[in-house]
């Protein structure tokens, strides 16, 4: 591997992939493909791809991520979120290179009261949490040189995110309800992409050791917990002084009283103490790092 390594991102084009295209830009040669570029249901299309590109790191940010829309949609939500992983997975071993794969809080069932370990046993509740879960295991019987990071509630200062959603409505209404027994760590794409580099850098570098070290499935989150309302008002509370916005008024449901046609889990928060003790890499909470997100769209405004 030369001094600049090549890093293959796709999903570029989303806020996860906006972030690793920033993060590793200024020392890594990037071959970014957002979805215009590459067709993830095509197999033949994402080996040309890896085979093109040859490169030395592979970071999938793409995946299907609309959780409603994947239970009328659960064949095009499996091809793109567990063969094409599958597929990287068979590449990334082929050409030696080192594969990044993100995953999710869904796929578990939330009914445990404490933190969810990578140990613990997966049940997902929706279509998308399955297709999550398929997409880890297929990388997972792969081999190979792979991270597999599982993450949650992930929104930036690009895309369209809950941060938005709620910025959007705060400015339609005076009065929001948000479901307040869904719990977890909002994570910000900025502090996702901050910490691959982290570690993928010292891998590359040869500091970690063999794959038979290292390589697995980590929880990746910020620290912290925090319900959707909870959430909601402190972004609120946070954009009347930062961004002059409109401040609604947050009242609490129930998950019951929102119905959605996917399934959520009631706990989401994930322990991050696997990826501190390998890497010795730890995400900033989620307050300040809702603080960093909301100062750099008030640079934008």
């Amino acid at each position: 591997m030369s001094i600049w390594p090549r890093v293959l991102i796709l999903g570029s084009g989303g806020q996860l992939g906006h972030e690793l295209v920033q993060s590793f830009g200024g020392h890594a040669e990037v071959i970014a493909c957002d979805r215009n570029s590459l067709d993830l249901t095509s197999p033949d299309k994402i080996r040309e791809k890896v085979r093109t590109a040859a490169p030395d790191l592979i970071l999938n940010a793409a995946a299907y991520t609309a959780v409603d829309r994947a239970e009328s949609e659960p064949d095009l939500a499996t091809a793109i979120n567990t063969h094409a992983p599958a597929i990287l997975a068979e590449e990334a071993l082929r050409a030696g290179a080192l594969l990044v794969h993100y995953s999710t809080d869904y796929v578990f069932d939330g009914t445990k009261n404490s933190p969810w370990t990578e140990i613990d046993a997966t049940n997902p509740l929706n279509t998308y949490g399955a297709s999550k879960l398929a997409g880890e295991k297929a990388i997972t019987q792969v081999g190979g040189r792979y991270l597999i990071f599982r993450t949650s509630w992930v929104y930036g200062p690009y895309g369209k995110n809950f941060l938005f959603t709620m910025l959007r409505l705060g400015r339609e209404r005076d009065e929001l309800k948000v479901v307040d027994d869904q719990v977890g760590s909002p994570t910000t794409s900025i502090e996702l992409a901050k910490a691959t580099n982290k570690i993928t850098t010292r891998i590359l570098r040869g500091d970690f050791g063999s794959p038979s070290v290292w390589a697995g499935l980590y929880n990746m989150t910020c620290g912290g917990s925090v319900s959707w309302c909870g959430f909601a008002q402190a972004i609120f509370a946070r954009s009347a002084k930062l961004l002059k916005e409109k401040s609604s008024t947050v009242h609490p449901i129930k998950t019951i009283e929102f119905p959605t046609p996917a399934a959520r889990p009631h706990n989401s928060v994930l322990s991050n103490e696997k990826l501190f003790q390998r890497f010795g890499v730890r995400l900033t909470t989620w307050e300040p790092a809702l603080d960093e997100v909301l100062q750099i769209v008030t640079q934008r405004k």
